[in-house]
């Protein structure tokens, strides 16, 4: 058995693994993202210990034959460690790891969360030797390759940061330093503000989905800058990459019936010719499930 995890900016996943299965979920409200604005970066960095070591210590109680732990974490994670995670401000070149596999006295390797769902998805898939990328929408956007059946982290560990694409040059400032990133406009924070600076009313991505359904314009526009967004970030990473199979995932995939027609049609804009009509875009079946079964398996294979 292996433990995979799902560090989210605001939500904890923990899941037991057994083959490409889950036979034990636990989830958390874990809002590490205000903890890390809100206090000092030596304080916060303990308390996401705390609540990370709480949390698997209750799980390991249940499930003593775990053998390894894989973390997927938000951010630039380079040789084990977090250099920058640009939704958890104040992170910069932290070792998660070492006090972890003390408390637990387990193997934890930590890799980041949407590398580890692309490589959860590529198993699911079954895709063999095939390529994959996977677009998580979430606080943020994250990106993760698979070539060859192997995870790409990249020589640096940023491989596929593919929120931080610059779509808007000079636009929203970005949790990374940069301004107009893909993310500041795709992501569920971006539907924010987008329908903010429209409407000037600060609503949940929830909330302005029900109104785009309900057919209010401002709503379905913010939507729509999202979708397109997101398909020119995609157009670039697929002239690059060249893989047949894009999966999108994340909480906000859940409202993808309002980012697809724009989203379609500026992918289909935005595509080299010759890779028009060749690659598959889906959005995950997993749910929120692939990111902890990527992580424990990235755990397993090291």
């Amino acid at each position: 058995m292996l433990i995979g995890v799902d560090v989210g900016g605001t939500n904890l996943r923990i899941g037991v693994i057994d083959g490409l299965k889950i036979i034990d979920e636990q989830r958390a409200n874990a809002d590490f993202s205000g903890l890390c604005k809100s206090n000092a970066p030596d304080s916060a960095l303990q308390a996401i210990h705390l609540v990370l070591t709480d949390a698997l210590n209750s799980t390991l109680l249940k499930f003593p034959a775990v053998q390894a732990i894989g973390l997927g974490f938000p951010g630039f994670i380079v040789s084990g460690r977090v250099a920058q995670s640009p939704n958890l401000p104040g992170l910069l070149d932290v070792d998660l790891v070492t006090p972890l596999q003390h408390a637990l006295q387990r193997p934890v390797i930590i890799e980041n969360d949407a590398l580890a769902a692309a490589y959860g998805e590529y198993c699911l898939n079954s895709l063999g030797s095939g390529g994959l990328v996977y677009l998580g929408l979430g606080t943020g956007v994250g990106g993760g390759l698979i070539t060859g059946g192997d995870p790409y982290p990249g020589e640096h560990g940023v491989a596929m940061e593919v929120g931080h694409i610059i779509t808007a040059p000079g636009g929203r400032l970005c949790g990374c330093g940069n301004r107009g990133c893909m993310e500041q406009y795709a992501s569920a924070s971006g539907v924010v503000q987008t329908y903010f600076e429209t409407t000037q009313q600060r609503l949940s991505a929830h909330q302005i989905a029900q109104r785009a359904e309900a057919g209010e314009g401002a709503a379905i526009d913010a939507y729509a800058v999202a979708g397109m967004a997101l398909a020119q970030a995609l157009a670039h990473i697929l002239k690059v990459a060249d893989v047949g199979h894009v999966v999108i995932g994340g909480g906000m995939s859940a409202a993808w019936r309002l980012l697809e027609p724009a989203f379609t049609a500026q992918l289909e804009q935005d595509l080299i010719p010759a890779l028009r009509g060749k690659v598959v875009v889906s959005i995950s079946q997993a749910g929120d499930q692939a990111g902890m079964i990527g992580a424990a398996l990235l755990a397993s294979r090291k």
